[in-house]
């Protein structure tokens, strides 16, 4: 079975989630792309951040405490497993924006895990980090 379609449909949620924080705060609409009992490992947080309030709450906060001046999604593989009810999804990103006076440039590495609940694919997991510095 192709599933270049499930994919692209995958791909395209992906990014359509990234517009509701990277092109201002759409928290009603980034919350519809969770589900409840996401958890997410991020550089910047200790442990772990459990359930969507947890997520959404992180997000916010970045949001709220940033410009964001460029966003680029680079480079996206989707694997889709278990008959199609899961799918991983990578990428590479790139963001620029301004926390305060200092605008500061990251690159990183995006990894989710996502489930499909009756119709809708839905975040479970969410783990992102820095791209490594060469050695």
């Amino acid at each position: 079975m192709d599933d270049t379609v499930k994919k692209h449909e995958i791909e395209t949620m992906i990014r359509e989630m990234n517009a509701c924080w990277t092109s201002g705060w759409h928290e009603e609409q980034f919350r519809t792309y969770l589900h409840p009992d996401v958890v997410a490992i991020v550089p910047t947080t200790p442990g772990r951040l459990l359930g969507r309030e947890a997520y959404v709450a992180g997000w916010r906060s970045f949001a709220e405490a940033t410009v964001i001046h460029e966003w680029k999604e680079t480079d996206h593989t989707v694997q889709i497993y278990a008959g199609g009810k899961c799918a991983v999804v990578t990428y590479l990103f790139s963001i620029t924006f301004a926390m305060g006076a200092e605008k500061q440039v990251m690159h990183g590495r995006d990894m989710f895990f996502l489930v499909k609940e009756g119709r809708k694919w839905l975040v479970a997991a969410d783990q992102f980090s820095p791209e490594p510095f060469p050695v």
